[in-house]
């Protein structure tokens, strides 16, 4: 088994709150991930109907069965344990008693909110991260080959052929995901929707193109936006809210969680594919946001990226608000520096002068500053900038 970075803050959650409460995408290792780390605790999947059926309808006594607590993988199956949940909870004053799964966020947060809330701590696990995979590997992985696996658990734990395993992927997801979120009568029109969305992945979200190119209305669009969010399929990036007095695009910027996910979208077949791929700097964009997601999440902390680009065409891709400070982060995906590489930074910079240290991530392989900013290849990058 692949450790996870997330490892050794979920025992501590697990020793300061009663229930942790673990989200993401499916199959990014949360069954695992749980089973692992709570071996001698009793594990129920609430996918399975016989358990389900029990739990739905009588929940006391299936709780009853674990008086030391349990491992409820995919909560949102049976949403009404949690209020009985509560009451064992504030009764027993226990630690660590729960873990629960869920994969649906949408439907997850709304029982925890009216249920848990204080009683739970919350962890988002997304797909392997860089440094999880490829951390302790003494050659530099090629970044093609990077894009196009992408990182989802199952590829790397049993084998898998990137490309058919994200097709099964897929299939299941809108199968079994988006057939119990939304009533959709033509599949085949969320799959092109689906795909669609890959081609923007990176970009500025245009949801007037989205609609004219899957005819479909603003509004199902922005429906449908919303699920893929919230089943962490895709991920939205707001604007800063600090303009300068400037004129700033208010849209968001749509990243899929998964590079490969993106990649098998866009029909991408093999990696050699990626290289000459006219989308391949957004991937290589979509692959950094989603590390730097990640590595906030490894550390249980709520993202706090936003972008910046006025109506005039000057932009940053990432900024990091920490409240006290924030740190400007460019994405390029060529090999050889450029000085065009750092228009962006400079310009943000000459905005906003409290500025304490700017990072451009590139596809080189050397370390060092550059006129005030930092140039980092991308496989350093969580191990470099330390706030992250």
């Amino acid at each position: 088994m692949i450790e996870r970075a997330v490892k050794k803050q979920v025992l501590r959650l697990a020793k300061q709150y009663p229930v942790v409460t673990i989200t993401g995408p499916r199959q990014s290792g949360k069954t695992t991930l749980c089973q692992a780390l709570f071996p001698h605790k009793s594990y129920v999947s609430l996918e399975n109907p016989d358990s389900r059926r029990v739990a739905v309808n009588d929940p006391r006594q299936f709780l009853a069965d674990f008086p030391d607590g349990v491992v409820l993988d995919e909560i949102q199956k049976a949403p009404e344990l949690l209020s009985y949940i509560q009451g064992i909870v504030d009764e027993q004053q226990k630690e660590g008693m729960f873990i629960i799964t869920g994969s649906q966020q949408f439907e997850l947060m709304d029982s925890i909110t009216q249920s848990l809330a204080g009683r739970t701590a919350l962890v988002k696990l997304l797909p392997f991260s860089y440094d999880e995979i490829y951390g302790q590997k003494k050659r530099r992985q090629d970044i093609n080959k990077i894009l196009f696996k992408g990182f989802y658990p199952r590829i790397f734990d049993k084998k898998l052929n990137p490309t058919e395993a994200l097709a099964f992927y897929t299939a299941t997801y809108l199968e079994r995901d988006v057939r119990s979120i939304i009533q959709v009568q033509d599949l085949s029109r969320f799959e092109m929707f689906l795909k669609i969305c890959a081609t923007q992945t990176g970009q500025i979200l245009n949801l007037s193109h989205l609609s004219n190119e899957c005819g479909i209305a603003v509004n199902t669009v922005k429906s449908w936006l919303s699920v893929l969010e919230a089943s962490y399929i895709i991920f939205l990036l707001r604007p800063h809210h600090k303009n300068f007095r400037k004129r700033l695009i208010k849209s968001p910027k749509l990243y899929f969680i998964d590079v490969g996910l993106a990649a098998y979208l866009l029909d991408i077949q093999d990696e050699t594919h990626v290289k000459n791929h006219p989308l391949r700097g957004y991937l290589f964009e979509t692959f950094i946001v989603a590390e730097i997601l990640k590595k906030r999440f490894n550390n249980i902390k709520t993202h706090n990226l936003y972008y910046f680009r006025d109506n005039v065409g000057n932009e940053v891709d990432v900024l990091m608000d920490m409240g006290s400070e924030v740190i400007p982060i460019e994405i390029k995906s060529g090999q050889t520096m450029n000085d065009e590489f750092l228009k962006g930074l400079n310009y943000y910079r000459s905005l906003n002068p409290s500025v304490k240290q700017s990072w451009l991530i590139y596809g080189g392989d050397k370390y060092y500053q550059d006129g005030g900013h930092k140039i980092c290849p991308y496989d350093l990058m969580t191990r470099k900038i330390v706030k992250l």
